[in-house]
């Protein structure tokens, strides 16, 4: 069997699974893990002869996605913001709409602050602060979350992407911490319990509920716990970052309103969802 035969038992086998054009794309995840080669390269080498040993992993990634695991942890590794990053299902998968997060928090501090502190809350794999980290050389970055084994995970990425970040085990509703921070950023569980249905079943089933779901009686619970730490800990004038749910948008202006942030904005994703706001401290 070749490369371009592989190919073509690769789609056959997750028909009924995933859409062509969706298992295609996992192919080529899977082959450039199992491989090496990036799709280009790959390309070049539809002829080439597949071993056994290459056959044996193809075949155990798709048994394992047909069990609906995510391929992310079958591969254990996901990329973000140009960094690769370890990830197993103690943390949650990075996705697309957190990367816009990353380039709004660049956006708005690297043109303007050479040196601070930042603080990640809830850093699971530690794809936020690891990545801004790498952009914001001069910075001391922190990363808090309230599971070890997710620290261990995001500690595991630090050195994997060369850098130095600061962590912290703690639980953002009791945390007391004195340390002053020019940002503060936080991807926290926002997805409400009587949303679950609208979720897809390989989220369920694998990703982490405590990093996910909250209450649907008081859904902004850490976003509150978060802005009542911030009023503390964030330096006057400091940034405030969130990823938000879609449909609390208007709540979440609202509380930090209340708390007496100000300048804040609600910013889209790319499929047009409220997905993230930035306030500043009044200090």
């Amino acid at each position: 069997m070749n490369f371009k035969a592989l190919k073509e038992h690769f789609i056959s086998e997750m028909a009924g699974y995933e859409e062509p054009q969706e298992a295609l794309a996992l192919f080529y995840m899977a082959v450039e893990h199992v491989t090496g080669m990036a799709r280009g390269k790959l390309l070049l080498h539809q002829e080439t002869a597949v071993n056994a040993e290459e056959f044996n992993a193809c075949q155990e990634i798709i048994k394992q996605l047909k069990q609906r695991k995510p391929i992310q942890y079958i591969l254990n590794e996901a990329h973000f913001y140009g960094l690769t990053f370890y990830v197993d299902p103690s943390v949650l998968i990075p996705r697309a709409e957190t990367e816009e997060l990353v380039d709004w928090i660049l956006e708005e501090v690297k043109p303007a602050i050479n040196k601070g502190a930042l603080l990640d809350i809830g850093t699971g794999s530690g794809c936020i602060a690891i990545s801004l980290k790498k952009q914001l050389e001069g910075w001391d970055v922190y990363a808090m979350d309230i599971s070890a084994t997710a620290l261990a995970v995001a500690r595991q990425n630090a050195d994997k992407n060369n850098v130095q970040v600061e962590f912290i085990e703690a639980d953002v509703l009791t945390y007391s911490g004195g340390q002053q921070f020019t940002v503060i950023v936080s991807n926290p569980p926002y997805v409400k319990e009587d949303e679950k249905q609208a979720m897809h079943a390989n989220v369920l089933d694998n990703e982490p509920h405590s990093a996910l779901f909250v209450s649907n009686h008081d859904p902004l619970v850490f976003y509150k716990a978060i802005a009542d730490l911030a009023l503390k800990n964030l330096e006057r004038g400091g940034y405030l970052f969130f990823e938000i749910n879609e449909y609390l948008g208007k709540e979440t202006i609202a509380m930090l309103r209340d708390k007496g942030f100000n300048n804040i904005v609600l910013r889209k994703d790319m499929q047009g969802k409220d997905r993230m706001i930035c306030c500043r401290s009044s200090g």
